[in-house]
Order: structure tokens, then sequence, then C-alpha cells
């Protein structure tokens, strides 16, 4: 009988490596001192690991089109086949490449450049903090409130 992990052990043991290698990604960016300046880097590369893990089907440390297809679906912004291919391009700067690494994946968070991408998850994620926010009823307004 075979001893080597099956299933949800393997699966787990692959999630656990990936994490390893998207961590010392994530030291190389902490450390780096184009990003010194980058508030709450630390708390942003967290983050991006997460949604990154979400959405790499394979598993092998990238997302290709049908991940970054349902990622968009997911967020309720669905793309034909050419405007994710599009997207792709403009993430990775390279249209003969079918997946997003991790790498180029915070270099279009955190660089300059507006990508397609890069502003449906920061809406995204703006939206989620609104709705966390507004839960509960309505905080008390003092006259120093008023305008």
């Amino acid at each position: 009988m075979d001893n080597s992990a099956q299933g949800g052990k393997a699966y787990g043991l692959l999630k656990s490596q990936q994490e390893e290698k998207l961590n010392s990604i994530n030291e190389s960016f902490l450390s780096d001192s184009k990003y010194a300046d980058e508030e709450d880097l630390a708390s942003k590369l967290e983050m991006f690991k997460k949604k990154y893990m979400e959405f790499d089907l394979t598993d092998k440390g990238e997302i290709d089109i049908m991940g970054l297809k349902r990622m968009l679906e997911k967020l309720g912004v669905a793309k034909t086949h050419l405007e994710l291919k599009k997207m792709m391009s403009e993430v990775i700067g390279d249209a003969s490449k079918e997946t997003i690494s991790y790498y180029d994946f915070l270099n279009m968070m955190l660089g300059k450049r507006n990508a397609i991408l890069k502003l449906i998850l920061m809406f995204e994620s703006m939206g989620k903090e609104q709705e966390q926010k507004e839960a509960g009823p309505p905080s008390r307004k003092t006259f120093s409130d008023l305008p």
C-alpha cells in the first residue's frame, strides 16, 4: 500500500508549500527599498497573498486565464476571453505569457500603473470595508459633529 499523502493531505501540503513560496516573495518586497515608503506594506502583502492563493487554481504559484476568469466572475465582473487576455498582458507586460505569477501580481498591485485588474480588486476591497463599517446601529451624533 502506498503511504504517500493523498487527497486532502496532498492538497494541504501543496497549499502550505505554495504559501511558503509566496511568503518568501513577500519578504523580498518588504526588504526592497523601492517599496520602503509604501504604507502598511506587510498587511497589504498578506492580503494580496490570500487573494492570489484563492484564485491560483493550478496551485503552481500562478494564475492562468481560467483562474482570472473565476476571480472576476466571483467579483461580479464577468469578462470575455479576449478581455481576459488583454487584462493578463496588461499585468505581465507580455502577450505571449499565459499566466500571472505572484511577482507580476505584486508589481501590478504596488506599482504606479493602473491596470484594469488592479482597479477592480481595489474597488472590491473598498466595498468590503464599507460593508463592515456600516454594520450595526448608526453611531450617536453630537453637536460637535454638526457642520
